[in-house]
């Protein structure tokens, strides 16, 4: 039996991930979105500290670039990760009612 080509796994885990990622993200429940999102962004930090570490380590300019790219896509990740927590987060505030306006405040009406 021939080996299998490096590339040809490669594209198999990444195919998979993309499934199995799919399925996982469409099925949690909006109660458990912004711990994820908080738990996401701290993954993507990760990515982004590997993404790094490859780009300075390749040889080739191809390689540079895909980890350069790497490192952009995993940093609007991050970023776009914290907006929407602090979004949903904002969610779950009081809102402060309005003042009282003078002719409510003497008990007539406005």
């Amino acid at each position: 039996m021939d080996t299998i080509s490096p590339t040809l796994i490669n594209l198999i885990i990444f195919v998979l991930a993309v499934y199995v990622g799919y399925h996982v993200v469409w099925n949690v429940t909006p109660a458990l979105h912004t711990p994820l999102m908080a738990v996401t962004n701290a993954i993507s930090a990760i990515i982004i500290v590997g993404a790094m570490l490859a780009a300075a380590l390749t040889e080739g300019g191809l390689a540079r670039a895909m980890g350069v790219l790497a490192v952009a896509l995993a940093a609007v990740n991050v970023f776009g990760g914290f907006l929407v927590t602090r979004r949903m987060l904002q969610m779950f505030k009081k809102k402060e009612r309005p003042a009282a306006t003078a002719g409510q405040a003497k008990g007539g009406r406005a």
